[in-house]
């Protein structure tokens, strides 16, 4: 008899690519979410998973579709597994349904462990650079026909987020940030690696990790959780990992001359990236059609753990050569006369990064930002790492930023450690718009609040000029903006001189 999984937060873009997964591994797959969008609503279409919209505990032992009514099978048998996305709330109607049936009910985090992670696991993590190089190193391993099971928290180009693979090998993103409403433990508890690829370490989700010890505890107790450090393959360039990894004898990556493997003569324009990866006295040449001079280490740590793993040079080489990248990552969703670029930098740090790289392919251009920061970039005590953030934009414009739910509240029923901070125990309400672009303003001098989006695309077409790039930083969908940007200003830039 099929298994079947009902995933509750579907359109997620990991519970989406995980859905899919479980579709082609031959499970039967349902799924509910608040509202859904593409590009993760079009793919589940594609793969034939049914969903709907909203919480409706009745339609979970089936239903039938006629034209446009969904008509619940109330003789229909429950499903085996409930998947609850973080987003979903502890209190939703389904969830409670699924407890008072007492089918089994799992978390993101809890299904990666489960039903991923394989007897090589393969753990990406670290502030930024977890989500591609766990894509590059996926790719990698198909390329190379090991046939991995793996889970990536972004949306790859040309393939889907997650796969359940007949192989030994895994490779999953682990998240620091909490594994669900219940459950204050970061996401990688749940699928201990075997192997680990450090990134960076740098203090983020201040909503939740209230100091930066606190968060700099949690990757050192990942860390010291690998017996065999040599199995540790960590950016040796960042200063953070260099303080977590303190006393290891770790496998290295980076520019340092005593990385493991080390890569140089990075160089870089609007096609892409080439440089070499020096191993054992052998250079390696690389070519990526990725942008972002710091792709440059994310693909040299996702090279080193292949090599690890015993794929060879050439194949590891060609299956960079072809990994088109992941969205919105330095994303180009128009080029010609105008460019605009859509990027999940959501923290002043990651909006920081992000334009110093546009700068620098963009040396003469006109830059406008529009930016909306995550919960904890919402937060006052972040207003000083704002300073300077945007000193490579031109302009910077703030949207109507996204409601959040503020609760006394606190929610008790799992109490893992003290280290961790939800977002409901905030109490405090986050900055908006326009108080952000006023702590924006204090070290750059163009800063605009724009409430309306309409009025924001209109700013846009109106002011740009050929040349210019506008790009869009932050984690959340931007209410259709870019597409309508796109739309305005694609066919309009040849008379804009």
């Amino acid at each position: 008899m099929t298994s079947h999984i009902h995933i509750i937060g579907i359109c997620g873009v990991a519970t989406g690519a995980m859905a899919i997964a479980f579709k082609k591994a031959g499970w039967k797959v349902t799924g509910s979410d608040k509202g859904f969008f593409p590009p993760v609503s079009t793919e589940l279409e594609k793969a034939g998973v049914e969903f709907w919209a909203g919480w409706h505990p009745e339609y979970m032992r089936g239903f039938t579709r006629i034209e446009t009514q969904i008509v619940a099978d109330k003789e229909g048998s429950l499903p085996d597994l409930v998947l609850v996305g973080n987003a979903s709330g502890s209190q939703n109607p389904e969830t409670a349904y699924a407890k008072e049936h007492d089918i089994d009910i799992l978390s993101d985090a809890e299904v990666r462990g489960k039903f991923f992670a394989k007897e090589n696991n393969i753990v990406c993590a670290g502030t930024w650079g977890k989500t591609t190089t766990t894509a590059l190193l996926s790719h990698i391993f198909e390329y190379a026909k090991r046939d991995p099971s793996f889970v990536i928290g972004g949306i790859p180009l040309g393939f889907n987020g997650a796969k359940i693979g007949n192989g030994s090998w895994s490779i999953i993103e682990g998240d620091e940030y909490k594994t669900s409403p219940w459950d204050d433990r970061p996401k990688f508890a749940h699928f201990p690696p075997t192997h680990l690829l450090l990134t960076a370490v740098s203090w983020d989700h201040a909503d939740m990790y209230e100091t930066e010890s606190s968060y700099f505890k949690t990757f050192q107790n990942l860390v010291n959780s690998i017996p065999d450090k040599k199995n540790i393959m960590a950016n040796i360039d960042d200063p953070g990992v260099k303080k977590v990894i303190e006393g290891s004898q770790v496998t290295s990556y980076g520019k340092s001359s005593d990385s493991t493997y080390r890569y140089e003569n990075v160089r870089q324009d609007k096609n892409g990236l080439t440089f070499e990866i020096v191993h054992n006295n052998t250079a390696h040449r690389v070519i990526s059609p990725m942008l972002g001079l710091y792709n440059a280490e994310n693909i040299t740590g996702a090279f080193a753990m292949a090599r690890e793993f015993g794929i060879s040079p050439d194949i590891i080489i060609a299956a960079i050569a072809n990994f088109k990248g992941l969205k919105r990552r330095l994303e180009k969703r128009l080029e010609g006369n105008l460019t605009v670029i859509d990027d999940i930098a959501h923290s002043p740090q990651k909006a920081r990064f992000a334009l110093l790289e546009i700068r620098k392919i963009y040396p003469e251009a006109k830059i406008f930002a529009v930016f909306e920061p995550n919960i904890g970039g919402r937060r006052r005590e972040a207003a000083g790492s704002y300073d300077n953030a945007f000193k490579d934009a031109d302009v910077v414009m703030i949207p109507r930023l996204t409601k959040l739910k503020i609760t006394n509240n606190q929610d008790t029923r799992n109490k893992q450690s003290s280290n961790y901070k939800t977002q409901i125990q905030n109490t405090k309400e986050p900055m908006e718009g326009k108080e952000l672009a006023k702590v924006i303003n204090k070290t750059h001098r163009d800063v605009r609040f724009i409430e309306n989006d309409g009025k924001l695309v209109e700013l846009i077409q109106n002011e740009t000029r050929s040349g210019d790039v506008v790009v869009f930083l932050g984690s959340h969908g931007f209410r259709g903006m870019i597409e309508e940007t796109i739309s305005k200003i694609g066919g309009l830039k040849n008379t804009h001189k």
